[in-house]
């Protein structure tokens, strides 16, 4: 068993493998001046040459709280298109990513007022938040193909806990 020190999640450790999504930085006012919009923050990628039927989708995940130390052996990927994972409540979340099965995952820890988006065949854990509930919009690719690949390490690996 293999230990992970989660980290904070910022936008430059973040970029390899996806965006984060977050209401900072550069805006604009909507709304009568009521709402800022903070424009077009991930690059939404989607496969049309899988199949002419593919096409973003929105979902809601409803994903059963996780505590540190958390312990796992999954990771996955979506081959035809990114993922993005937005709480639908303002508490942290775990987000485990690397580039392949063979290094070291890396484990981020979101602050509450963040989501992501992860770039296309980026390996990943499974959804895990920290609180109840733990109910997310995603939006990613819907299609007829199969858009999941599985990895199960040998060993688990452990995110420690703060």
């Amino acid at each position: 068993m293999s230990d992970i020190r989660p980290e904070p999640l910022t936008a430059a450790a973040f970029a390899p493998f996806g965006d984060v999504l977050e209401a900072t930085g550069d805006f604009r006012l909507i709304n009568d001046g009521m709402c800022q919009r903070h424009h077009d923050r991930a690059r939404l990628d989607f496969a049309p040459e899988v199949s002419p039927q593919n096409r973003p989708g929105l979902s809601i995940f409803n994903a059963t709280p996780r505590q540190l130390p958390y312990r796992f052996d999954l990771i996955e990927r979506h081959p035809e298109g990114c993922q993005a994972f937005i709480p639908m409540t303002q508490n942290p979340f775990l987000v485990i990513v690397t580039t392949s099965p063979a290094d070291k995952p890396r484990a981020f820890l979101t602050n509450g007022a963040q989501a992501i988006n992860l770039h296309r065949s980026t390996w990943h854990g499974v959804l895990t938040p920290l609180h109840a509930p733990g109910l997310f919009a995603v939006i990613d690719r819907i299609g007829p193909s199969a858009n999941l690949e599985e990895y199960r390490y040998p060993q688990p690996w452990v995110v420690s806990a703060l």
